[in-house]
């Protein structure tokens, strides 16, 4: 998310520099710019952050205040409006789209759900991963706030979309399937206890379902797209083991 703040006392590129480097040092901030012209920074975090929070790591030279123009997270309202968070959410409805798309063609001339499901989750897999491998670092430390397992073992999360990577191909070339299966059950399980925590406790942090590239807030809508996979990894395995 991110937020613009205004900043009393900034004089010269110096006092941009400190401004920034004070900022960026705390914890959930991805990155901190300062328009020095305009005497204002735009900090870009993870999660909310209050006014009280950031004056407390700046210079005593430095005053800073919210912005309520330039706000575009409200702590006191709703994350987004609905038509807002459908905005931002188009990105991932159209990598959905595709993925749907691509595996129905695969089959459509003969048809069977099982394979569907099956280049399905692996083209799933692919795709995120992609993502993710972009700026794994970035990813990583997203992760981190709402993904239990990465919060224990921070290097779960730079492992991650390699595993991902592995079980895209597994899927695709119907190898381990089973194992597939129950790795996917295992993992997406993990997050979305996480992710179902966020929602519940209503904190405001970034998705990191398609790394940073694309910036999305945590929403229902990841609860569901770990519920559709987990649900076909179910269905798999009951015809696997039936």
């Amino acid at each position: 998310m991110k937020h613009t703040y205004i900043v009393d006392g900034m004089t010269c590129n110096g006092c941009k520099a400190s401004v920034e480097k004070h900022l960026e040092a705390i914890q959930n901030v991805i990155s901190a710019s300062v328009n020095l012209n305009k005497k204002e920074v735009q900090i870009e975090s993870s999660s909310f952050l209050s006014v009280e929070k950031l004056q407390g790591v700046l210079p005593e030279k430095f005053s800073i205040y919210d912005n309520k123009k330039e706000n575009v997270f409200d702590s006191t309202s709703d994350l987004v409006s609905s038509k807002s968070e459908l905005k931002e959410l188009k990105p991932l409805f159209i990598i959905f789209g595709y993925i749907t798309v691509a595996s129905i063609l695969l089959h459509y001339k003969n048809w069977n759900w099982s394979a569907f499901m099956l280049d399905f989750m692996g083209l799933f897999y692919i795709v995120f991963s992609f993502f993710k491998l972009l700026d794994l670092k970035g990813f990583s430390k997203s992760f981190r706030m709402y993904d239990p397992l990465a919060k224990v073992i921070p290097s779960y999360g730079l492992i991650y979309p390699f595993v991902e990577v592995a079980l895209g191909l597994l899927f695709l070339l119907r190898v381990q399937v089973p194992l597939a299966l129950i790795i996917t059950l295992a993992i997406l399980g993990i997050t979305t206890i996480g992710v179902t925590k966020t929602l519940l406790d209503k904190k405001i942090i970034q998705c990191a379902c398609l790394g940073t590239a694309l910036k999305l807030p945590m929403t229902k809508a990841t609860f569901i797209e770990n519920t559709i996979m987990i649900a076909m990894a179910v269905i798999m395995l009951v015809k696997i083991y039936n």
